[in-house]
């Protein structure tokens, strides 16, 4: 089953999500070993060809070649290949070269007015939808995108609204899932070859400070399938000693998962870092993106 087919079948999708976040637990455990195929489906309980059955009807490629995009030496030779085309992008002030996905974001960040008033007078519809990292709670208000978080199994779907809420507690905030699945099947929409550049830009709608800002719209500038390090952001940025840290700050306090991408940024030896939502599905994005676009290319 490839990925658009995958979007279709909504609960399917995220049944398979968390089975398979299982297995890229236990790969994020063990990372660094590189384990088998044979040892993370025995980790699941599953027989090697019902996991291999599984993960291609999940991803639409074999677990074998996703591992790949995920391991160590993998992630290093990304980096630098990545290193001059993030440079020209970032100078260019585009969102990615190739527009490999169908999906183009543009951003905007709230005055330090709004950021002091919390959302006071504005409106923010929101909406739970299946995504293929599981299950996702989007919030959009008429200048944009304004939150997109994902539904941990240990937290509830009010834990999640209160989370993705901080910040706009003045707002109106009101249930909308017909408004935001129209922007979740453009989100999660397969890469393709020769996307349109007429293609309306999504638009997201950054609260935070001047600095943390400005680092989200830098990750913004990581193409799919392609990685960079914390210290890559901060000499983008004009920063140099010790700012790698306060990068990592920032992009923990990011409230718009996945399009805004700081699932692109590991560390420079390859290794991953941490992840709000977790490194299985941290895993699971830079290896699916680097599928599609692969699949793309």
């Amino acid at each position: 089953m490839n990925a658009e087919r995958i979007l279709s079948d909504d609960v399917s999708s995220t049944r398979d999500y968390q089975r398979i976040a299982s297995a890229l637990a236990y790969v994020d455990a063990h990372f660094l070993d590189q384990p088998s195929l044979t040892e993370i489906a025995e980790h699941t309980g599953l027989s090697e060809f019902h996991f291999q059955r599984l993960f291609t009807r999940w991803v639409g490629i074999s677990p074998k070649k996703f591992l790949k995009h995920l391991t160590l030496e993998r992630a290093k030779r990304s980096l630098e290949s990545s290193a001059s085309v993030l440079d020209a992008t970032y100078d260019a002030g585009l969102s990615g070269p190739g527009r490999l996905h169908d999906l183009f974001v543009t951003s905007e960040a709230v005055t330090p007015g709004e950021y002091k008033a919390r959302g006071q007078g504005m409106t923010i519809r929101y909406g739970f939808h299946p995504s293929p990292f599981g299950e996702c709670l989007l919030m959009v208000t008429d200048r944009g995108i304004c939150g997109l978080a994902f539904v941990d199994a240990d937290e509830t779907r009010e834990d999640t609204l209160r989370y993705l809420s901080s910040g706009w507690e003045n707002a109106r905030i009101v249930e909308a899932p017909t408004e935001t699945g129209v922007l979740i099947d453009r989100m999660f929409a397969p890469a393709r070859k020769n996307a349109s550049s007429s293609d309306a830009p999504l638009r997201v709608l950054l609260r935070g400070t001047e600095f943390q800002t400005r680092v989200w719209q830098a990750l913004l500038t990581i193409p799919p399938g392609s990685l960079a390090t914390y210290d890559d952001i901060a000499r983008r940025l004009g920063y140099k000693s010790n700012a790698a840290r306060a990068v990592g700050r920032a992009n923990a306090t990011n409230m718009i998962s996945y399009l805004v991408p700081c699932h692109r940024v590991i560390r420079k030896t390859g290794a991953l870092g941490g992840y709000r939502w977790g490194n299985a599905r941290k895993l699971a994005m830079i290896g699916w993106e680097a599928a599609q676009a692969e699949q793309a290319a």
